[in-house]
């Protein structure tokens, strides 16, 4: 391979490794671990995965590197120095790279918050401390630098011009965080990005990391009128993570982000990879494509057990919001997103068109995927005030601290709000605002255990509140027909914390419901399983593909592909639905309905066409209501 790093981009599709810390700590590395230290600590280890990236087919590889700067090491290298570990990285990637692969030093932000606070930092330290890593790195030996992850232009331009400092000649691939419509978190454009960028010093520019390949991709069509003037890169995500048991689960598989990573070359790209949640098995994916040359597990005998024991889990008191249904008709809720502005009047135009439709209930995310959005406990008493309907708000551990959650619980009581889903939520990286971090004082256990003891009147401190509120408590429940048993575990644990109620992800096909209802039917809940309008094939492709969680079968996307205009397409999505729902209609305690990108037109009609049908479900809520009073 020419060692001219930018001779051979301007000719040539070159692509690199996946992501470093997300793997080690699929290896076992344990969560929350400085990745950086393990040059030193376990290089037998950060050497193997070099080995293995290059065996996928990677032509330039990282160094582990990415935040060996004196501000993210901190108290943590105080025993070794930002230099030691960043000349290791650099020496242990070189020694696996040998002549034939290009290595990149791996530099990202410093970990102090763009614009700086007078007295904070100064600006000279920051620069002090780029240098020092730079000066490692090359030292080191390699052959370019890679900037990534960068969230501020104003941090990535003093990074590039300290380094152009230092040496000139070394190449450098730029590359920020753009997690929407082309657009950093400040609302600075890619382009205006890149152009800055190039002036500052840059040999190449592009993206990493973000809100998986959807949102990349809009940012390199942003960037693909500069292909001509300089070489662009890209290294996705694997998806939007969820987090499992406090480990973060990546679910885009390697063939779809193939299939996109693919688009962005046409597009203009010359260096791709990997991101967060990338592995060996999505490069040689990638590799493929590019031409760069069951059984089931034994979980249903063990619930059978648990059912021939009477295994049933039971709390006394359904809440307010339960108890308010009408339990002769089967019960639905359907959701609404807040606005990610402040002006709401067209989400109170489809509160009162669907309460007249006859939905028995609002349900309004908190931030869904980490995006800013209207506060849903003040919309959710708009709703409920204006036009009578019963609302639940949906409560995240990721945002506030335990105080302020439980000032939420209190507000949402004295504001006459009796339905709340708790929720860990999803993980602040993905974030659409800049500096988000997630608090996670409490996850959705802990969440369950704060309401229900303010449903007996105690606060978190076991304090008495004078007053016991009223809430039907929900959870989440994601289905896996492959394998139900740790969801299945967890939302036994939900049930005996004192949850009422349960809404799951959308599920697309009849036999995993049927699945569902087998495997939860020791539980006194109320389950409502999530049907999801299809609105396009695209709409389809992206909600398999990229959001934890959903699965959608390929007969259903291959149907809806069948169609060459839109428009069918969403009719066939929602015929599927209307066809899926009357199947289900028996069996099922309740719908839960989703509006497809907000569009509440779409459960309206579904909406009268349940009423129309005067279904009556599989009659849980009556159940429920007899045996707790």
């Amino acid at each position: 391979m020419p060692s001219d790093f930018l001779s051979y981009i301007r000719e040539n599709v070159v692509l690199a490794d996946g992501a470093l810390g997300t793997y080690f700590y699929e290896k076992g590395i344990s969560l929350g671990t400085n990745t950086d230290l393990l040059n030193v600590t376990d290089p037998e280890l950060v050497y193997s995965v070099h080995e293995e990236y290059i065996r996928a087919g990677s032509k330039l590889i990282e160094t582990n590197t990415f935040g060996a700067n004196r501000f993210r090491l901190g108290s943590l290298g105080k025993d070794l120095s930002a230099r030691q570990i960043n000349i290791e990285g650099a020496r242990l990637a070189r020694k696996a790279a040998g002549k034939e692969i290009f290595v990149a030093g791996s530099v990202g932000p410093c970990g102090v918050e763009f614009p700086l606070e007078l007295g904070e930092v100064s600006l000279d330290e920051i620069t002090e401390s780029y240098k020092e890593q730079f000066i490692a790195l090359l030292e080191g030996g390699v052959d370019l630098i890679i900037l990534e992850t960068f969230t501020h232009l104003e941090e990535l331009l003093l990074a590039i011009s300290t380094l152009k400092e230092i040496e000139p000649t070394i190449p450098v691939v730029a590359q920020m965080v753009f997690p929407s419509r082309g657009m950093t978190a400040h609302g600075e454009h890619a382009d205006l990005c890149c152009k800055k960028a190039m002036e500052a010093g840059a040999d190449c520019f592009g993206t990493n990391c973000g809100r998986g390949v959807k949102a990349m991709l809009e940012a390199v069509r942003e960037l693909s009128p500069l292909k001509d003037k300089i070489p662009l890169s890209a290294f996705p995500n694997a998806g939007i993570p969820e987090v499992i048991d406090f480990r973060m689960v990546y679910s885009t598989p390697p063939s779809y982000m193939a299939e996109k990573v693919s688009e962005m070359v046409r597009l203009g790209v010359r260096l791709v990879g990997g991101c967060c949640g990338t592995t060996p098995s999505h490069i040689h994916e990638f590799k493929k494509r590019l031409h760069i040359k069951a059984r089931r597990p034994a979980v249903i005998k063990e619930i059978s057990r648990r059912r021939d024991k009477k295994d049933k889990i039971l709390k006394k008191g359904l809440g307010g919001l339960l108890r308010s249904m009408d339990n002769e008709r089967i019960p639905v809720f359907v959701e609404l997103d807040p606005p990610p502005h402040l002006s709401i009047q067209n989400v109170l135009k489809g509160a009162k068109a669907l309460k007249e439709a006859g939905a028995d209930c609002i349900t309004l995310a908190e931030h869904p995927l980490a995006v800013l959005r209207a506060d849903n406990l003040s919309l959710a008493h708009i709703i409920k005030r204006d036009f009578g309907i019963e609302t639940v708000i949906h409560l995240t551990g990721r945002d506030r601290n335990a105080l302020g959650l439980q000032a939420q619980v209190m507000a949402a009581h004295l504001l006459g709000i009796r339905g709340i889903l708790a929720v860990t939520g999803d993980p602040a990286s993905s974030s659409d605002q800049p500096g988000v971090t997630g608090v996670f004082d409490l996850n959705s256990y802990g969440l369950v255990k704060m309401i229900d003891g303010y449903n007996n009147g105690k606060n978190l401190a076991g304090r008495d509140m004078k007053e016991n509120t009223d809430f039907s408590i929900g959870v989440a429940f994601s289905f896996k027909p492959s394998n139900p048993e740790l969801q299945l575990r967890r939302l036994e644990k939900k049930a005996a914390l004192g949850a009422h109620f349960v809404m799951t992800q959308p599920i697309f096909d009849e036999t995993s419901i049927e699945k569902m209802i087998d495997v939860t039917s020791h539980l006194n809940l109320l389950i409502l399983p999530g049907f999801f309008p299809l609105i396009s094939a695209r709409n389809a492709e992206f909600l398999h593909h990229e959001l934890p969680g959903i699965t959608i079968p390929k007969k259903i996307r291959d149907r809806l592909w069948q169609f060459e205009k839109v428009e069918d397409q969403k009719k066939a999505g929602i015929e599927i639905t209307r066809t899926l729902l009357e199947k289900v209609s028996s069996m099922v305690d309740g719908f839960y309905l989703i509006s497809p990108l907000n569009k509440w037109e779409v459960p309206v009609g579904l909406l009268r066409d349940i009423r129309a049908s005067q279904w009556k479900g599989s009659g849980k809520l009556k159940k429920l209501l007899k045996e707790n009073g």
